[in-house]
């Protein structure tokens, strides 16, 4: 069982649309949703990019960042559907994976247990905690 982080704190998924692996992608058509393994590269996706409705990233380890950098590129790409972290992102990493361009996380049972959603939700207020925005009205 999993468990969906959003801004407004934990929930089921509401997901339908199932997910295909990238390897396993077929060759033309529309895919709901593509699960995306931390080593790929998202540059692969970039033609099929509007036939996608949902891409969710792997998140091997809570040190393991490449995730954030492949969120990133497929919104500056010009992805513009549902975006979704899954595994090991822990509450202190939302914030990042908010401003990286994720709409939500996916974790497990158990790390929501030692990750109560009250930790998640003082991080869910994610565009207030921008270093950038700060300084930048301060300039």
């Amino acid at each position: 069982m999993a468990v969906i982080v959003t801004d407004t704190g934990f929930g089921p998924d509401d997901w339908t649309g199932g997910f295909t692996a990238l390897a396993d992608l077929p060759a033309n058509g529309p895919v709901p949703g593509v699960d995306v393994p931390s080593d790929a590269d998202p540059a692969t996706l970039q033609d099929r990019l509007a036939e996608i409705e949902a891409i969710r990233i792997d998140f091997p380890s809570f040190a393991d960042g490449r995730g954030f950098t492949i969120a990133r590129r497929l919104r500056l790409m010009g992805f513009a559907g549902r975006l979704r972290a899954r595994g090991h992102v822990i509450a202190d990493q939302y914030a990042m994976a908010r401003r990286a361009g994720f709409d939500e996380a996916e974790i497990s049972d158990a790390l929501a247990a030692r990750q109560p959603e009250a930790q998640w939700l003082r991080r869910a207020d994610w565009q207030a905690h921008d270093y950038q925005s700060r300084l930048r009205r301060l300039a």
